[in-house]
């Protein structure tokens, strides 16, 4: 009796029973990019080739990867990339892995300065605070030219990322990179943004065992947790904003949609804001908070 060779289609229809066993979600979508991510090829070229056969060093490649998705490892740290804002970021256990809804931030900022004939012609000095694989600052740099970028984070293995994807991009030389903690690389700096954007740790502590087994047991626990409430880095963000923004600068801030009420009423009641209003994200729930300096 001889063994008939592993087809594309055999794998998929294997691997797409097995991780549905391990109750991962899109089980299909997940066996389909592994193995053209293995391959090198896109998804599309499995289907034209559905029927080609699959050498042994091959399957076992792919048998690995799938053992490590049905652990329940994020599909973006096994692959090495997520995309954004149409871009490819490489990611890893450093970073969090960013997310559809944290576009909202890039969106505001591009139309902030698109649209304010009171911005400054050279595009203005944007502040992207606790910047991870540096997403939102390089997406930012490819969209506006002329403005000009910082990007910070407490984590040097975040920045070193971050700086691996912005030379990618080709927009290194547009990003000041900074490590410290939330204002810390800022303090004594003398310097003041048009926009300062970020998505900070905001995940509560009750909350926390409660998360899907790909954020709770591989994103960075920093990058993640807010405080008994999850408020805590929103609110130090907020009370310390308007003495690093510009008059009439902006503060966008993504954050549970529980927690946005709360933070307007946070932002009224700090001396130096004016207009704050909060954006709904593409479930339509509200995502981001913005507030200008008066």
């Amino acid at each position: 009796m001889t063994n008939k060779p592993w087809k594309v289609k055999d794998l998929l229809e294997a691997a797409t029973g097995y991780l549905k066993k391990k109750e991962v979600h899109n089980p299909r979508l997940d066996a389909e990019v592994l193995l053209a991510h293995l391959l090198r090829v896109d998804r599309l070229k499995l289907y034209l080739n559905i029927d080609q056969p699959l050498t042994e060093k091959e399957i076992s490649g792919y048998r690995s990867l799938i053992k490590r998705r049905s652990l329940r490892e994020p599909l973006q740290y096994i692959t090495g990339v997520q995309e954004f804002w149409s871009l490819e970021f490489v990611v890893n256990s450093e970073v969090l892995i960013p997310r559809p809804e944290t576009e909202l931030l890039v969106e505001q900022a591009i139309e902030r300065i698109r649209t304010n004939a009171g911005f400054p012609a050279d595009g203005g000095r944007v502040l992207d605070l606790g910047t991870g694989c540096g997403a939102v600052a390089i997406s930012l740099a490819k969209e506006l030219p002329e403005a000009r970028l910082w990007a910070t984070d407490i984590s040097v293995g975040a920045l070193e990322i971050a700086r691996f994807n912005a030379e990618r991009h080709g927009v290194s030389e547009r990003i000041e990179f900074r490590q410290g903690d939330l204002w810390g690389p800022l303090i004594n700096q003398g310097i003041t943004f048009d926009i300062i954007l970020s998505n900070p740790p905001y995940v509560a502590s009750e909350d926390y065992d409660k998360l899907p087994p790909e954020v709770r047991d591989y994103e960075p626990r920093l990058a993640l947790m807010g405080g008994e409430r999850g408020m805590d880095y929103i609110e130090k963000i907020i009370k310390g904003g308007v003495n690093y923004l510009k008059e009439e600068g902006w503060l966008m801030l993504e954050m549970a949609p529980e927690q946005t009420e709360e933070a307007l009423r946070l932002t009224g009641q700090i001396h130096g804001y004016g207009g704050c209003y909060r954006i709904k994200d593409y479930s339509h729930r509200y995502r981001v908070v913005v507030a200008q300096k008066a």
